[in-house]
């Protein structure tokens, strides 16, 4: 009964998906052409994107709710959906320890950090990230909410998939007596994404002033002197699309470059205004339209926002290395295997925390009686590097909704 509105609605976004990515690309120039030549403008121009990230915020939470209860219940078999998340959590671990080898791999032969003075440089903003590392208690009681209603409020896409994986399963559970229920939030669904269309028609105007400010505030001078680990991480991340993405996208018989195609737009998104949230309704509809069933849609790719941040390990990696190689500090291989493990762990559940990457990077030098200086001197790119490794979290966690659907056999093909 559903599927009509769904079909008409996709099938007349045709002409606007290929519009919009071109304002993207259009407004991402500009943006970049403003901060170079004009500074103080692009800077100025910030609270259009920040404007923009909040739209997107706020329909975060009733368009995932709403999507994934739709999904849970409406598919009514919870064995099914034991089944999806564990597959789910074995593809996350294969990519995200493949991307700790490279970042591994990548520091080791080109060491980044070799040969460079340690600067002595305020580490004092670094130090007070660190204090919001987690333990692995702290990361499985926040899981839970003490309030959905809070939850909803700080944007914490963990425990609101948490909650909604409950209450999907109790309203699969009444049967026939949940029908009206179900059908109002199928409803809700449907709304929102009509509601996502609109505001990603100021998607275009939030990309160029992302860029402008990002260009305008840091400059390109700071590339001259960190430019080999900006460098060094970007090559990283092509080579893991390259292998892994690509690869995997033959091993599940999925042509790459239609998979390129249909995630164009949120990888986009992601990479302009280097927040997963701003690309997360965007991905939600397109893997749908690609063929991915709603429910495994609307549960694998959050559920990969915090436990398959592919771009965040392999930068992770690639800069503990760099920050020990800054410091003098020469790590034996047992030594870097125990800290990919560490990173491969801690970085687990944080998606919620700002900075979630320097969090990470700093309770692990700390850990690692490793000094403070190399994530300080990071700080500095820190905005630079987000935007390539957030577009690698979203393509990585689209892969991985297009795996779980051809392992189920579920696969529809690509519209």
């Amino acid at each position: 009964m559903n599927t009509g509105p769904t079909r008409s609605a996709t099938a007349g976004s045709g002409e606007t998906r290929t519009s919009l990515t071109t304002q993207i690309l259009v407004g991402l120039a500009a943006g970049a052409l403003l901060g170079a030549v004009w500074p103080g403008a692009g800077v100025a121009v910030k609270p259009l994107a920040d404007a923009f990230l909040r739209m997107i915020k706020m329909i975060i939470a009733p368009l995932l709710f709403s999507t994934l209860v739709a999904g849970i219940a409406g598919a009514g078999d919870m064995k099914a959906l034991g089944r999806i998340g564990f597959k789910a959590i074995v593809y996350f671990e294969v990519a995200t320890t493949a991307a700790l080898v490279i970042g591994l791999g990548l520091a080791n032969i080109f060491r980044p950090g070799a040969g460079v003075a340690m600067p002595a440089g305020d580490t004092s903003t670094v130090t007070a990230i660190a204090r919001n590392s987690q333990s692995a208690w702290d990361i499985f009681l926040h899981l839970f909410p003490t309030s959905i209603v809070d939850a909803m409020a700080r944007g914490d896409i963990l425990q609101v998939v948490v909650f909604a994986t409950f209450f999907g399963v109790a309203l699969a559970a009444l049967g026939p007596a949940g029908r009206p229920v179900l059908a109002v939030f199928e409803s809700t669904a449907h709304v929102m994404f009509t509601f996502t269309s609109y505001v990603m028609v100021f998607a275009p105007i939030g990309v160029f002033a992302a860029i402008a400010s990002t260009v305008g505030s840091k400059g390109l001078g700071i590339l001259l002197t960190l430019g080999k680990v900006v460098v060094l991480m970007y090559a990283g991340l092509i080579l893991f699309v390259a292998i892994v993405i690509v690869g995997v996208s033959f091993l599940v018989g999925v042509p790459f470059l239609a998979f390129l195609k249909a995630v164009r737009e949120p990888c986009l998104i992601a990479l302009t205004t280097a927040s997963s949230e701003a690309a997360l309704p965007k991905a939600l509809q397109v893997m749908e339209r690609f063929g991915v069933p709603k429910n495994i849609v609307s549960f694998v790719l959050p559920l990969g926002y915090s436990f398959n941040l592919d771009g965040t390990t392999l930068y992770l990696s690639l800069a503990s290395v760099f920050s020990a190689q800054l410091a003098g500090v020469q790590m034996t291989i047992s030594q870097q295997l125990v800290m990919m493990l560490t990173l491969m762990l801690a970085s687990k559940g944080v998606a919620g925390v700002p900075r979630a990457a320097l969090v990470v990077l700093t309770a692990t030098l700390t850990q690692f009686d490793l000094p403070l200086e190399g994530a300080a001197v990071l700080l500095g790119i820190d905005q630079l590097m987000d935007m390539g490794r957030t577009a690698v979290n979203v393509m990585g966690n689209c892969m991985a909704t297009v795996v779980v659907a051809r392992w189920e056999g579920v696969l529809e093909r690509p519209a």
